[in-house]
């Protein structure tokens, strides 16, 4: 059974910066596309960034130049840097887990507050 467990969300003032980690178990974790996703108060759930088994990455536009995901197969654990942070980035942050051939997995989520 895959399980994600996201970790680093907390409060932090604008233009501060945050780290969110994601472990798995339960899975090879190398051959997952992962993802990280965020949902707004009131909104819907939107991509913020994605990383390939191969490490391709892609981001949301609103986060380009100031978010970093990563990955570390060693420790099962996905990352995302999130800098220069802004209180639209407000939000609970999702871990995805895309197995080749299985359904998608999601973590439990992470609140992050960004004050102004």
């Amino acid at each position: 059974q895959v399980q994600l467990v996201e970790s680093g969300g907390g409060l932090v003032q604008a233009g501060g910066s945050l780290r969110l980690a994601c472990a798995a178990s339960g899975t090879i974790f190398s051959l997952n596309t992962m993802g990280w996703y965020r949902q707004p108060p009131g909104k819907q759930r939107e991509l913020v960034a994605g990383i390939t088994s191969g490490g391709t990455t892609n981001y949301a536009d609103s986060v380009k130049g100031r978010f970093t995901i990563s990955r570390d197969n060693a420790k099962n654990t996905v990352y995302l840097q999130m800098s220069s942070l802004k209180p639209e980035d407000t939000g609970i942050y999702y871990c995805k887990a895309a197995p080749p051939g299985d359904y998608d997995y999601w973590g439990q989520g992470t609140q992050v507050t960004v004050a102004s």
